[in-house]
């Protein structure tokens, strides 16, 4: 765990310009804590160094959904290189690679995010400011706190910077535990974070009250699932859902689909609640689109790394407007390949597409969800998903066409496939909605052992500490 232990030098400086865009990147130095935290400027740049390291090929610039849609039933490897093969294949082990990364770079994250919560809290600035800045912090970290414990089940809880000393050597937590540091931080996001239409544009990317909103939902609805499972999650879930829905369409409302990902339309995107920023040269680009457009073809000039799992691309409706918007033919090939982050002004790696973690359509998905396992014969469940399917072109749903619990759930499993492929989202929602083994024997004729419903604690990881455990049978 040798980037736990590590000193992480913030990446900060003070902004010189009231003006300056959120991403533009500075000189960066490294500056004592006791010189440093002094100003509401010195806050932002210690924040923007929290937010930054998303930006990273190896965290959510692409392992994100190598991990989370490699694994699931709607991708397969193109090109094949180290890592990749066997997590499609569920035969993955404790030296794969995008799985180290996954752990590393969440909490490379979370480090960076303590250091910004112990010494912001409390501190100088003004407290409307200041709150705001824990806010989007804790927010952060515990994102990465539920992506881990998605991914690995008990995880090291941390909650302080850590010092760099090798006898510290943290134990695994059990995810009650941690679930509950994560939904105390959001409701702190929740309570103390800028609204959405209250952030100004050269701050976009940061996170609003309606992200930790959205953001506590899927945490309540997933933790519902699990061993730590509270009587109220579902409640709860439901109804952080309807405090982001009652300010629709004012601050969130669904768009044309295509839009959603349209980086020439990414300034006025209503549908995005929380995403990381990309940019063309000298920003960060994000390199997605190139690793999964075709290659030798112009004007593409992809990597074609991925391909669409064919029995995907063929199971959307002929009226569904998403298709055409998602996936393409690739040319004299039986493949197809995902087409919904094209950037036609990409710059070889460096294209604009954000990268996008909440956005509305999820959370009228997950109000569906949670009013069916609330009660079953609701038929105002039906409200969230068919707004999701009116928007692609199809018919709505009802009882008559899904008449029990169970039968919900599959249409919930479908629609979420077809709105939100490669988007790093459907090994998680496999595993929430129960689908997980169903979907790998239906689809790669796979029957999955139960240890893969956890991801292996990195070899490396327990090298360096003697304390962590492993999953079982890894």
């Amino acid at each position: 765990m040798k980037k736990i232990y590590i000193i992480l030098a913030m990446l900060m400086v003070v902004s010189t310009s009231s003006c300056k865009k959120f991403l533009e990147e500075d000189p960066y130095d490294f500056i004592s804590e006791e010189k440093f935290y002094k100003t509401e400027g010195d806050a932002l740049a210690a924040l923007n160094g929290v937010i930054n390291i998303m930006q990273l090929q190896q965290y959510y610039g692409r392992t994100v959904w190598i991990v989370n849609d490699l694994t699931g039933d709607q991708m397969k490897v193109g090109a094949p290189q180290t890592n990749r093969p066997e997590l499609y294949s569920q035969t993955y082990t404790s030296t794969n690679g995008e799985i180290s990364n996954w752990w590393n770079n969440s909490y490379v994250l979370i480090n960076r995010a303590n250091d910004v919560i112990k010494n912001v809290e409390g501190g100088p600035i003004p407290a409307v400011s200041r709150d705001n800045i824990v806010g989007n912090a804790k927010f952060l970290r515990a994102l990465a706190y539920f992506d881990l414990i998605r991914s690995f089940g008990d995880i090291p809880l941390i909650t302080k910077p850590t010092v760099g000393t090798d006898d510290f050597k943290p134990v695994r937590t059990p995810i009650k535990t941690v679930y509950a540091q994560v939904i105390e931080d959001l409701i702190f996001a929740e309570t103390n974070c800028t609204k959405e239409d209250k952030i100004p544009a050269a701050s976009k990317g940061r996170v609003s009250s309606g992200a930790a909103s959205a953001l506590l939902a899927k945490v309540y609805l997933t933790r519902a699932s699990s061993t730590a499972a509270e009587p109220t999650d579902y409640q709860n879930a439901l109804t952080q859902c309807n405090k982001v829905i009652a300010v629709s369409p004012a601050v969130y409302t669904l768009l044309p689909f295509a839009d959603v990902f349209d980086p020439n339309k990414k300034a006025a995107n209503k549908e995005e609640i929380f995403a990381v920023q990309f940019g063309l040269p000298p920003n960060t680009g994000n390199i997605t689109p190139r690793m999964h457009l075709p290659k030798a073809v112009a004007p593409f000039d992809g990597n074609e790394a991925f391909y669409v799992e064919n029995s995907f691309a063929l199971s959307y409706a002929v009226t569904d407007t998403r298709r055409a918007a998602t996936i393409g033919a690739v040319p004299a090939s039986s493949n197809f390949y995902y087409l919904k982050f094209t950037d036609p002004s990409r710059q070889g790696n460096s294209a604009r597409n954000n990268w996008v973690i909440l956005r509305y359509a999820d959370v009228l998905l997950m109000q569906s969800e949670a009013m069916n396992q609330i009660n079953t014969g609701d038929p105002n469940k039906f409200n969230g998903i068919n707004a999701v399917r009116g928007r692609a072109g199809l018919l709505p749903l009802s009882f008559v066409t899904t008449p029990g619990k169970d039968d919900f759930i599959t249409a919930l499993v479908n629609e979420r496939g077809w709105e939100f492929a490669a988007e790093g989202q459907r090994r998680y929602d496999l595993l929430r909605l129960g689908r997980m083994k169903d979907q790998q024997l239906k689809v790669h004729n796979i029957l999955l052992a139960d240890k893969y419903l956890l991801m292996p604690i990195p070899e490396t990881e327990r090298t360096a500490n003697g304390n962590l455990t492993q999953n079982p049978d890894f």
